[in-house]
């Protein structure tokens, strides 16, 4: 059978490798954490959400980005030390701008087909995530915030989506335990929340009982494309001085996050990954009281750009900001506690004394958009660069990548029967 390896077991590679395995591959999954999900995929906010697949890549957002600059708080930071890697990163942002439009409609697009296909490995695969079908709800403090929203509902609406402007007194009707003042809304009863992580791990089991082999531990040094194939040189990162193994395949995919600029400068490519750290707390609901004042329906504060997602009975994920400040992972608590406000501010009767603080860098794209399909080299591929959308995306992108694929390399090969 054709061999394909997969480099990264969060939610994109596991999906690729679940696609690949559905045609019939024979698949090896390589990470460097000791179980799946244990990065970006671990603890995010928990939304399905096509209604926030507008991309960043507009003037508006980086005249906010510099304004926020002076404040350790605010919802989108920037360290302003200087990198190569930053500074290309955000020049080519800011050349997207010009594909704003276009970049929108068809994030918003593919979202739609990755939450039926997302779905439907969960129903085929009886995999229990916590998954609330309630919907999400933007709300706006005033007119202005809900005029602009208004206008990226239209582009929205392009891509397919069905999301319709609310009301203050229909928000209340909606989530009763918000506790705020808001002009209004739009309401988007087709998308969904659940614990990515819960997902993710269900679904790395269901592969491996589908024979696809799980290498966890493996810190990847090298790939070396070789003819017939590839040569993944790999190391216990446990004990990083033991002696290299090497794993033999016919194609490569990368779904490494972050680490997917590396390996793709490794191959010869450029895949210009940015990694956008985002924080999330995750709040205990210990008592009955507790669990009736927290929200069931996902919110969505546009300005404080804070989501939330009920997990459960007795957990409530909050999520939140945006800090460009490289491959630092620290939780800080100047990040944590506009969270824990936020949520005694809108729903003041849940409890706060029990809350998990957690960080994850999310791989970003300057056209915000993932990067799918070949590299130059023959047998290298790529599934990467999702950014705050990796799990609302890894669906469709997943089969788009098992497809092109399967135009190149076919599954096994064809047997004839013997004649009589």
């Amino acid at each position: 059978m054709t061999h394909i390896a997969v480099i990264g077991a969060g939610i994109t590679g596991v999906t690729t490798a679940y696609a690949l395995a559905q045609r019939g591959y024979r698949v090896t999954v390589l990470d460097r954490q000791r179980y799946a999900a244990m990065e970006t995929s671990f603890a995010n906010g928990g939304q399905l959400s096509a209604c926030n697949a507008e991309v960043w890549n507009k003037l508006s957002t980086v005249m906010q980005g510099l304004r926020w600059m002076l404040r350790r708080d605010a919802p989108l930071l920037m360290n302003p030390k200087p990198s190569w890697h930053k500074l290309s990163w955000m020049a080519e942002f800011v050349r997207e701008i010009a594909h704003y439009r276009e970049n929108t409609v068809e994030t918003v697009r593919l979202a739609l087909k990755a939450r039926e296909a997302l779905f439907a490995m969960a129903e085929a695969e009886g995999i229990e995530f916590d998954l609330k079908t309630r919907g999400i709800l933007h709300f706006y403090r005033d007119r202005a915030s809900f005029e602009k929203a208004t206008a990226v509902n239209a582009l929205l609406r392009v891509g397919g989506l069905e999301r319709y402007a609310v009301t203050p007194e229909e928000i209340r009707a909606i989530e009763p335990t918000l506790a705020g003042t808001y002009h209004g809304g739009f309401f988007t009863p087709s998308d969904a929340t659940g614990d990515i992580h819960k997902f993710t791990r269900g679904l790395a089991s269901a592969c491996a009982r589908k024979g696809v082999r799980f290498v966890q531990d493996a810190s990847v040094e090298t790939i070396a494309p070789g003819e017939g194939g590839h040569a993944v040189r790999w190391r216990d990162a446990g004990r990083p001085a033991g002696a290299a193994q090497v794993l033999r395949a016919d194609a490569v995919v990368i779904c490494a996050g972050c680490a997917s600029r590396h390996f793709a400068a490794l191959l010869g490519d450029r895949v210009n990954v940015y990694p956008v750290k985002g924080y999330s707390i995750t709040v205990n609901l210990l008592t009955p009281e507790a669990q009736a004042a927290a929200p069931e329906v996902s919110i969505l504060d546009e300005a404080a750009k804070i989501v939330t997602s009920r997990l459960g009975d007795e957990r409530l994920r909050v999520a939140g900001t945006a800090e460009f400040n490289g491959f630092n992972r620290d939780i800080r608590h100047d990040r944590i506690q506009p969270l824990v406000d936020w949520t005694r501010e809108q729903f003041p009767r849940v409890d706060t004394d029990r809350v998990v603080a957690w960080s994850g860098l999310r791989p970003m794209l300057p056209n915000m958009l993932p990067k799918v399909g070949r590299g130059h080299l023959p047998g290298v591929f790529y599934n990467t660069g999702h950014g705050h959308l990796g799990w609302t995306l890894s669906g469709a992108t997943a089969e788009l990548v098992a497809g092109a694929i399967a135009a190149e390399h076919a599954p096994e090969p064809t047997i004839l029967p013997l004649a009589a």
